[in-house]
């Protein structure tokens, strides 16, 4: 499966994040929680060197968290902390200041020395689309400032938006890679949602995550759609899924539309189980 997606506001992006950074003591990134490589463009490693920077694995309550654990391991290097959060519901934020003192320390006991007692931290908010950007901004604001979507691209403008914290966030829109060398890359970012649907082959994907589930996850995907057994044939356990869920047209042919939309619907509400597509 081709997809190649790279608007122009992408590398517009870039710039304004090489600009910025000079205005900010740390970074956060955020990820997907169940594709932790997938989720991550390889430019902000670059982009953001020397800057501390705190990666938040978002959605993690929709992953299988001995997974989530090793990644957070995995990810932990000098420069680098992650952890797990849920933005949605505001799990793991707490954490935040915490580690961003930590992490700063230095720079802070060297600007209280200077006599300066209330010290801002201003952090730049990154990540590619859809990786709930938004919705943590909006939960450490405690108000709707940044735009959300379940659609990709849907935050524009940098801004700086205060909290509570006494961390101010500057947000970027988000960033993907120009190119997926690799197809399972390509295909993760399609599973949850990070590439528009518009520009996908639904069907093909959906029959790709069948593929994939029976492969990882044979016994939720069983579950989920009360299935007896799994056929060897992704197609067939397609066709199966859609006759449990009524997927059908008159004279019992299959509605791959409808199916596939119930398919990545389901798997993306994290209605099929806690999975996670990747390990480290």
């Amino acid at each position: 499966m081709a997809i190649n997606w790279f608007p122009g506001h992408m590398v517009k992006t870039k710039r304004e994040i090489k600009e910025n950074l000079k205005l900010v003591d740390a970074v956060i990134e955020i990820r997907d929680a169940r594709i932790p490589y997938s989720s991550s463009n390889p430019d902000v490693d670059d982009l953001c060197k020397g800057k501390p920077r705190l990666i938040l694995l978002n959605k993690s309550d929709l992953t299988d968290s001995n997974i989530t654990k090793r990644w957070i391991k995995s990810l932990t290097k000098e420069e680098v902390r992650a952890i797990e959060v849920n933005s949605l519901k505001g799990d793991g934020l707490k954490n935040i200041k915490p580690i961003l003192i930590d992490m700063l320390k230095e720079k802070h006991d060297r600007l209280r020395k200077k006599g300066l007692v209330k010290i801002t931290t201003r952090v730049m908010v990154v990540g590619i689309p859809n990786v709930g950007k938004s919705t943590f901004i909006n939960k450490l604001a405690k108000n709707n400032i940044a735009k959300t979507g379940d659609r990709p691209g849907v935050t524009r403008s940098k801004q700086w938006i205060k909290t509570s914290m006494g961390i101010e966030l500057m947000d970027t829109p988000g960033i993907l890679w120009p190119k997926f060398e690799d197809e399972n890359v390509a295909l993760n970012l399609a599973f949850t949602g990070a590439i528009k649907d518009e520009i996908m082959d639904t069907e093909e994907l959906a029959l790709k995550l069948v593929e994939r589930l029976q492969n990882i996850h044979p016994d939720l995907l069983k579950a989920r759609y009360k299935l007896d057994s799994l056929e060897e044939s992704p197609l067939e356990n397609l066709d199966n899924i859609a006759r449990k869920r009524g997927a059908i047209l008159s004279g019992g042919v299959i509605n791959y539309n409808r199916i596939s939309s119930i398919l990545l619907d389901e798997f993306r509400g994290g209605k099929i189980g806690k999975i996670s597509l990747e390990t480290p």
